[in-house]
Protein backbone atom coordinates (compact mmCIF):
# COMPACT_ATOMS: atom_id res chain seq x y z
CA UNK A 1 0.00 0.00 0.00
CA UNK A 2 3.08 1.93 0.74
CA UNK A 3 4.77 1.54 -2.27
CA UNK A 4 1.27 2.55 -4.39
CA UNK A 5 1.02 6.39 -2.73
CA UNK A 6 4.78 6.92 -3.08
CA UNK A 7 4.08 5.35 -6.75
CA UNK A 8 0.92 7.70 -7.28
CA UNK A 9 2.48 10.67 -5.48
CA UNK A 10 5.75 10.76 -8.11
CA UNK A 11 3.03 10.44 -11.07
CA UNK A 12 1.09 13.23 -9.87
CA UNK A 13 4.01 15.52 -9.58
CA UNK A 14 5.14 14.24 -13.21
CA UNK A 15 1.70 15.26 -14.51
CA UNK A 16 1.82 18.68 -12.40
CA UNK A 17 5.07 19.17 -14.32
CA UNK A 18 3.85 18.49 -17.70
CA UNK A 19 0.86 20.98 -17.22
CA UNK A 20 3.38 23.65 -15.66
CA UNK A 21 4.88 23.38 -19.15
CA UNK A 22 1.43 23.72 -21.31
CA UNK A 23 0.12 26.49 -19.55
CA UNK A 24 3.47 27.75 -19.65
CA UNK A 25 4.09 27.65 -23.18
CA UNK A 26 0.67 28.79 -24.14
CA UNK A 27 1.67 32.22 -21.55
CA UNK A 28 4.85 33.11 -22.82
CA UNK A 29 6.39 31.59 -26.02
CA UNK A 30 9.70 31.26 -25.16
CA UNK A 31 8.79 28.94 -22.58
CA UNK A 32 10.02 25.66 -24.66
CA UNK A 33 12.88 27.13 -25.83
CA UNK A 34 15.20 24.07 -25.05
CA UNK A 35 18.27 26.58 -24.30
CA UNK A 36 16.06 28.84 -21.95
CA UNK A 37 14.74 25.68 -20.47
CA UNK A 38 18.35 24.15 -19.92
CA UNK A 39 19.79 27.05 -18.88
CA UNK A 40 16.97 27.87 -16.16
CA UNK A 41 17.95 24.96 -14.30
CA UNK A 42 21.32 26.73 -13.20
CA UNK A 43 19.38 28.66 -10.76
CA UNK A 44 18.43 26.04 -8.83
CA UNK A 45 20.80 23.27 -9.02
CA UNK A 46 22.43 24.48 -5.58
CA UNK A 47 19.37 23.80 -4.52
CA UNK A 48 19.05 20.49 -5.35
CA UNK A 49 22.19 18.72 -4.31
CA UNK A 50 21.20 20.49 -0.50
CA UNK A 51 17.94 18.77 -1.34
CA UNK A 52 19.60 15.16 -1.78
CA UNK A 53 21.23 14.87 1.70
CA UNK A 54 18.22 17.19 3.33
CA UNK A 55 15.78 14.06 2.24
CA UNK A 56 18.47 11.60 4.24
CA UNK A 57 17.86 13.71 7.41
CA UNK A 58 14.07 14.15 7.25
CA UNK A 59 13.43 10.77 6.25
CA UNK A 60 15.73 10.00 9.20
CA UNK A 61 13.22 12.02 11.64
CA UNK A 62 15.25 14.77 11.82
CA UNK A 63 15.52 18.12 9.83
CA UNK A 64 18.98 20.31 9.36
CA UNK A 65 17.51 24.45 9.62
CA UNK A 66 21.42 25.33 9.21
CA UNK A 67 22.00 24.44 5.65
CA UNK A 68 22.01 27.91 4.75
CA UNK A 69 24.19 29.69 7.37
CA UNK A 70 26.56 26.97 6.74
CA UNK A 71 26.61 27.81 2.70
CA UNK A 72 27.13 31.61 4.03
CA UNK A 73 29.98 30.54 6.44
CA UNK A 74 31.52 28.25 3.54
CA UNK A 75 31.44 31.37 1.24
CA UNK A 76 32.86 33.86 4.11
CA UNK A 77 36.09 31.19 4.85
CA UNK A 78 36.32 31.08 1.08
CA UNK A 79 36.67 34.38 0.69
CA UNK A 80 38.88 34.88 3.70
CA UNK A 81 41.44 32.63 1.90
CA UNK A 82 40.68 34.25 -1.70
CA UNK A 83 41.75 38.15 -0.64
CA UNK A 84 44.80 35.94 1.13
CA UNK A 85 46.52 35.30 -1.91
CA UNK A 86 45.50 31.42 -1.56
CA UNK A 87 44.24 29.74 -4.96
CA UNK A 88 40.79 29.76 -5.47
CA UNK A 89 40.39 26.15 -6.25
CA UNK A 90 42.09 26.02 -2.32
CA UNK A 91 40.21 28.46 -0.88
CA UNK A 92 36.98 26.59 -1.92
CA UNK A 93 38.69 23.09 -0.84
CA UNK A 94 39.40 24.41 2.92
CA UNK A 95 35.76 25.92 3.07
CA UNK A 96 34.63 22.73 2.23
CA UNK A 97 35.90 21.19 5.09
CA UNK A 98 34.91 23.95 6.92
CA UNK A 99 31.65 23.56 5.67
CA UNK A 100 31.45 19.71 6.83
CA UNK A 101 33.29 19.94 10.31
CA UNK A 102 29.82 22.90 10.66
CA UNK A 103 27.59 19.53 9.71
CA UNK A 104 30.13 17.39 11.99
CA UNK A 105 29.59 19.56 14.71
CA UNK A 106 25.52 19.79 14.28
CA UNK A 107 25.39 15.46 14.71
CA UNK A 108 27.79 15.70 17.49
CA UNK A 109 25.72 17.87 19.26
CA UNK A 110 22.77 16.26 18.35
CA UNK A 111 23.95 12.80 19.91
CA UNK A 112 26.39 13.78 22.23
CA UNK A 113 23.47 15.53 24.27
CA UNK A 114 20.42 13.99 23.07
CA UNK A 115 19.02 17.40 22.14
CA UNK A 116 16.98 17.68 19.19
CA UNK A 117 18.26 18.34 15.70
CA UNK A 118 15.64 21.26 15.02
CA UNK A 119 16.77 23.12 18.64
CA UNK A 120 20.55 22.64 17.08
CA UNK A 121 20.32 23.59 14.02
CA UNK A 122 18.29 26.49 14.81
CA UNK A 123 21.49 27.25 16.97
CA UNK A 124 23.93 26.90 14.66
CA UNK A 125 21.78 28.57 11.71
CA UNK A 126 22.20 31.89 13.63
CA UNK A 127 26.09 30.65 14.83
CA UNK A 128 26.95 30.12 11.34
CA UNK A 129 25.57 33.09 9.33
CA UNK A 130 27.04 35.42 12.41
CA UNK A 131 30.23 33.95 11.73
CA UNK A 132 29.89 35.16 7.74
CA UNK A 133 29.53 38.52 8.39
CA UNK A 134 32.00 38.75 10.85
CA UNK A 135 34.67 37.42 8.41
CA UNK A 136 33.38 39.45 5.45
CA UNK A 137 31.06 42.13 6.99
CA UNK A 138 29.33 43.43 4.30
CA UNK A 139 31.73 43.20 1.57
CA UNK A 140 31.70 40.95 -1.35
CA UNK A 141 34.87 39.69 -3.05
CA UNK A 142 34.74 38.99 -6.72
CA UNK A 143 36.07 35.91 -8.89
CA UNK A 144 37.72 35.98 -12.17
CA UNK A 145 39.69 32.17 -12.22
CA UNK A 146 37.78 31.29 -15.35
CA UNK A 147 38.36 27.66 -14.81
CA UNK A 148 36.31 27.61 -11.16
CA UNK A 149 33.70 30.03 -13.03
CA UNK A 150 32.77 27.11 -15.49
CA UNK A 151 31.49 25.03 -12.23
CA UNK A 152 28.80 27.21 -12.16
CA UNK A 153 28.53 29.08 -15.26
CA UNK A 154 29.89 26.21 -17.74
CA UNK A 155 28.82 23.90 -20.60
CA UNK A 156 29.64 20.54 -21.80
CA UNK A 157 31.34 20.57 -24.70
CA UNK A 158 29.46 22.97 -27.35
CA UNK A 159 26.16 21.48 -26.55
CA UNK A 160 23.62 24.24 -24.02
CA UNK A 161 23.85 21.58 -20.91
CA UNK A 162 25.41 23.52 -18.37
CA UNK A 163 27.50 21.23 -16.35
CA UNK A 164 25.68 22.20 -12.75
CA UNK A 165 22.80 19.85 -13.95
CA UNK A 166 24.83 17.21 -15.06
CA UNK A 167 26.65 17.03 -11.67
CA UNK A 168 23.29 17.00 -10.32
CA UNK A 169 22.08 14.03 -12.04
CA UNK A 170 24.69 12.19 -11.04
CA UNK A 171 24.55 12.94 -7.17
CA UNK A 172 21.09 12.36 -7.71
CA UNK A 173 21.59 8.72 -8.99
CA UNK A 174 24.68 7.92 -6.24
CA UNK A 175 22.39 8.80 -3.29
CA UNK A 176 18.95 7.33 -4.88
CA UNK A 177 20.87 3.92 -5.12
CA UNK A 178 22.27 4.99 -1.85
CA UNK A 179 18.79 5.07 -0.06
CA UNK A 180 16.82 2.45 -1.64
CA UNK A 181 19.12 -0.33 -2.44
CA UNK A 182 22.25 -0.24 0.58
CA UNK A 183 21.56 -1.73 3.80
CA UNK A 184 22.58 1.93 5.20
CA UNK A 185 19.72 3.63 3.72
CA UNK A 186 16.91 0.99 5.12
CA UNK A 187 18.94 2.24 8.38
CA UNK A 188 17.65 5.39 7.37
CA UNK A 189 13.80 4.72 7.11
CA UNK A 190 13.80 2.27 9.88
CA UNK A 191 15.37 5.40 12.23
CA UNK A 192 12.26 7.55 10.80
CA UNK A 193 10.28 5.20 11.53
CA UNK A 194 11.14 4.31 15.14
CA UNK A 195 14.64 5.33 16.41
CA UNK A 196 14.08 3.64 19.78
CA UNK A 197 13.55 0.26 18.14
CA UNK A 198 16.26 0.59 15.72
CA UNK A 199 18.46 1.36 19.03
CA UNK A 200 17.60 -1.97 20.86
CA UNK A 201 18.02 -3.84 17.37
CA UNK A 202 21.77 -2.43 17.29
CA UNK A 203 21.29 -0.20 14.82
CA UNK A 204 24.00 2.39 15.24
CA UNK A 205 21.66 5.55 15.48
CA UNK A 206 24.03 8.10 17.02
CA UNK A 207 27.08 7.08 14.27
CA UNK A 208 24.29 7.02 10.94
CA UNK A 209 22.97 10.59 13.06
CA UNK A 210 26.48 11.85 13.04
CA UNK A 211 27.13 10.80 9.19
CA UNK A 212 23.96 11.91 7.82
CA UNK A 213 24.70 15.61 9.29
CA UNK A 214 28.10 15.50 8.37
CA UNK A 215 27.20 14.52 4.59
CA UNK A 216 24.45 17.47 4.98
CA UNK A 217 27.12 20.39 5.89
CA UNK A 218 29.54 18.74 2.84
CA UNK A 219 26.74 19.35 0.62
CA UNK A 220 25.93 22.79 1.55
CA UNK A 221 29.26 23.74 1.17
CA UNK A 222 29.61 22.22 -2.38
CA UNK A 223 26.00 23.94 -2.74
CA UNK A 224 27.69 27.23 -2.07
CA UNK A 225 30.90 26.69 -3.89
CA UNK A 226 28.22 26.42 -7.01
CA UNK A 227 26.35 29.57 -6.01
CA UNK A 228 29.65 31.26 -5.86
CA UNK A 229 30.85 30.09 -9.34
CA UNK A 230 27.67 31.26 -11.29
CA UNK A 231 27.47 34.38 -9.34
CA UNK A 232 31.11 35.17 -9.48
CA UNK A 233 31.31 36.86 -6.21
CA UNK A 234 31.89 35.60 -2.94
CA UNK A 235 29.26 37.18 0.23
CA UNK A 236 28.17 36.44 3.46
CA UNK A 237 24.57 36.93 2.89
CA UNK A 238 24.64 33.84 0.47
CA UNK A 239 22.29 31.52 0.64
CA UNK A 240 19.60 33.46 2.65
CA UNK A 241 16.38 31.30 3.09
CA UNK A 242 17.54 28.95 0.65
CA UNK A 243 16.74 26.42 3.97
CA UNK A 244 12.65 26.64 3.57
CA UNK A 245 12.97 26.67 -0.37
CA UNK A 246 15.03 23.37 0.32
CA UNK A 247 12.89 21.80 2.96
CA UNK A 248 9.95 22.71 0.82
CA UNK A 249 10.96 21.15 -1.89
CA UNK A 250 11.88 17.76 0.09
CA UNK A 251 8.35 17.69 1.48
CA UNK A 252 6.53 18.33 -1.68
CA UNK A 253 8.61 15.56 -3.56
CA UNK A 254 6.50 13.32 -1.28
CA UNK A 255 9.01 13.03 1.80
CA UNK A 256 7.02 13.05 5.15
CA UNK A 257 8.29 15.94 7.64
CA UNK A 258 7.81 13.07 10.53
CA UNK A 259 10.31 11.25 8.90
CA UNK A 260 10.14 7.42 7.56
CA UNK A 261 8.79 7.72 4.18
CA UNK A 262 9.91 9.62 0.74
CA UNK A 263 11.28 8.44 -2.30
CA UNK A 264 14.34 10.26 -3.96
CA UNK A 265 12.63 10.16 -7.11
CA UNK A 266 9.84 12.24 -5.82
CA UNK A 267 12.39 14.97 -4.67
CA UNK A 268 13.99 15.35 -7.72
CA UNK A 269 10.55 15.99 -9.74
CA UNK A 270 9.82 18.35 -7.14
CA UNK A 271 12.59 20.53 -7.75
CA UNK A 272 11.94 20.53 -11.09
CA UNK A 273 8.41 21.10 -10.62
CA UNK A 274 8.98 24.41 -8.44
CA UNK A 275 12.15 25.39 -10.47
CA UNK A 276 9.54 25.35 -13.84
CA UNK A 277 6.87 26.83 -11.97
CA UNK A 278 9.12 29.55 -10.51
CA UNK A 279 10.59 30.11 -14.35
CA UNK A 280 7.20 30.21 -15.83
CA UNK A 281 6.00 33.27 -13.29
CA UNK A 282 9.16 34.78 -14.10
CA UNK A 283 8.70 34.93 -17.55
CA UNK A 284 5.24 36.96 -17.33
CA UNK A 285 6.76 39.15 -14.55
CA UNK A 286 4.43 37.63 -11.33
CA UNK A 287 6.20 39.62 -8.49
CA UNK A 288 8.58 37.92 -6.20
CA UNK A 289 6.31 38.35 -3.21
CA UNK A 290 3.28 36.52 -4.71
CA UNK A 291 5.38 33.85 -5.95
CA UNK A 292 6.40 32.88 -2.34
CA UNK A 293 2.74 33.25 -1.37
CA UNK A 294 1.95 30.76 -4.21
CA UNK A 295 4.57 27.98 -2.84
CA UNK A 296 4.07 28.41 0.51
CA UNK A 297 0.44 27.54 -0.19
CA UNK A 298 1.69 24.74 -2.11
CA UNK A 299 3.73 23.49 0.77
CA UNK A 300 1.08 23.54 3.09
CA UNK A 301 -1.50 21.84 0.36
CA UNK A 302 1.31 19.53 0.11
CA UNK A 303 1.93 18.65 3.89
CA UNK A 304 -2.02 18.49 4.13
CA UNK A 305 -2.27 16.02 1.40
CA UNK A 306 0.13 13.64 2.66
CA UNK A 307 -1.20 13.61 6.10
CA UNK A 308 -4.89 12.65 4.27
CA UNK A 309 -3.00 10.01 2.13
CA UNK A 310 -1.16 8.52 5.22
CA UNK A 311 -4.17 8.91 7.65
CA UNK A 312 -6.25 6.70 4.76
CA UNK A 313 -2.94 4.03 4.55
CA UNK A 314 -2.97 3.37 8.30
CA UNK A 315 -7.10 2.98 7.99
CA UNK A 316 -6.40 0.27 5.00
Amino acid sequence: MKHRFKFSWEILLLILIILVCIISSFISPYFLDIVNLLDTTTNFMEKGIIALSMSYIIISGNIDISVASNMGMTSAFMGIFYRMGINIWFSALFALLIATLGGFFNGFLVTRFKLPSIAVTLGTYGLYRGIAYILLKDTAVGIDNESFLYLGQGYIGNTPIPFSLVLFIILAITFGLILHKTIFGRYIYAMGNNEQTCRFSGIPVDRIKRILFTLSGLMSGLGAIMLSSRLSSIRPDIGVGLELEVIATVVLGGVSILGGTGNMIGVVLALFLVGLATYSMNLVNIPSQVITIIMGLLLITTVLLTQIFQYRERRA
